[in-house]
């Protein structure tokens, strides 16, 4: 239930029984030959897994130090990683008797994702989303509604995810009984950061079979953003016990000093919210504060249990890049290897780029290229070259 001393289950009585069910259901299931046999299959041949490793030569070769290989989970179907953690949870609901599929969405992926899960196996779909990233993200909301989901736009706090989880956690209490609720990332109440991180681990498996096929070693560094944190604990979780350096890349937003930014692990103390123990951004008084980034998937207030006890016993760093190193890689990659990356994943190419010179040129990086760039070019247009 505890990862050292973060996570937990923090949350009204009503929701531990719940909790209990989904914990049995996936022990049950996990290892279930039919549950495992459809999700490979819908992994494999609805998703497109396995994505590629490319070699990044042009870029590698610009920088002149480490080779950097990417992770190819834009060319994932819904175009990042969280198709695989959406059509996991979505199948678990299904074989658990649930007709309904709640879910939260910063960027809209998640909620992309779940919406498509749900169309595929005739599940209802309800997306939370806070008002202002349904501004932001425009083109998914389209999608969603595309896809047969319902998205509803979140007005209180900081109109950003970390609301739309208050409203997508009050419907469950209320719901569980025909509800899931399908968290988008390693966060929330125990069994959710184990679930997802099991359900996102593929993304590590692949990487690290691809990568001992292309150059015969293990990467000499992982690198990923950090937000919620589901994509980088995805591909971390398989190279733990391995003698790689393993680098989660948090929103530096406008500067840590301005206090403008998303980055818990670096700026943030220990708290309990969403149900679980970890690092999150507060005031002295221990009240949330608003976050920023010119990336809605990193615009999160805290990070997942797991991350912080990789942080406090030392088995990963965790850096940040601000809004402008991220766009600058967003720009870099594009011109570079004709790859429009998502914002997040830019700020783990930002930090590759800063490393990359400083290391051997047979040394190895692997960059998690979580979502592709598409849902932010209106990001991107409206601030222009940096």
């Amino acid at each position: 239930m505890f990862f050292g001393r973060f996570g937990g289950q923090f949350v009204p009585e009503t929701l531990i029984e719940p909790l209990k069910k989904l914990e049995r259901a996936y022990k049950k299931f996990k290892d279930d030959p039919e549950f495992n046999e459809t999700l490979e299959y819908y992994l494999r041949n609805w998703a497109g897994r396995p994505t590629p490793l490319y070699y990044a030569e042009r870029l590698s070769k610009k920088l002149g130090g480490a080779k950097i290989y990417l992770k190819r989970e834009d060319l994932l179907h819904g175009g990042a990683h969280k198709t695989n953690n959406g059509i996991g949870q979505a199948l678990l609901a299904k074989f658990m008797g649930k007709e309904r599929l709640i879910a939260e969405t910063g960027a809209g992926q998640h909620g992309v994702a779940t919406a498509m899960a749900g169309a595929l196996l005739g599940m209802k779909v309800d997306v939370y989303m806070g008002a202002e990233d349904v501004e932001r993200q425009k083109m998914n909301v389209f999608r969603m509604g595309l896809l047969g989901a319902r998205v509803i736009p979140v007005e209180s706090g900081s109109r950003t995810l970390k609301d739309a989880i208050n409203e997508a956690l009050r419907d469950w209490v209320a719901t569980f009984e025909y509800s899931h609720y399908l968290i988008g990332s390693v966060v929330g109440p125990y069994p959710y950061p184990v679930i997802v991180r099991d359900f996102q681990s593929v993304i590590g498996r692949e990487a690290r079979e691809q990568i001992l096929e292309a150059e015969g070693t293990l990467p000499d560094a992982v690198v990923a953003c950090v937000g919620g944190g589901s994509n980088a604990m995805g591909i971390f979780y398989p190279f733990v016990n391995d003698r790689v350096r393993l680098i989660g890349v948090e929103a530096g937003g406008k500067g840590l000093e301005t206090g403008l930014h998303a980055a818990s692990l670096n700026a943030g103390e220990l708290g309990v919210f969403h149900g679980m123990l970890s690092y999150f951004l507060q005031n002295e008084e221990g009240q949330i504060t608003p976050t920023h980034s010119v990336s809605a998937g990193l615009d999160y207030p805290g990070v997942g249990p797991e991350h912080a006890y990789l942080k406090d016993s030392g088995r990963a760093e965790y850096v940040t890049v601000t809004d402008e190193e991220a766009l600058r890689a967003f720009h870099e990659l594009s011109r570079t290897e004709g790859i429009l990356p998502a914002l997040e994943s830019a700020h783990a190419v930002a930090y590759a780029m800063k490393i990359a010179p400083e290391m051997d040129k047979d040394e190895i990086i692997i960059v998690n290229l979580s979502g592709r760039g598409d849902k932010d070019l209106d990001i991107v247009r409206r601030v222009g070259n940096v």
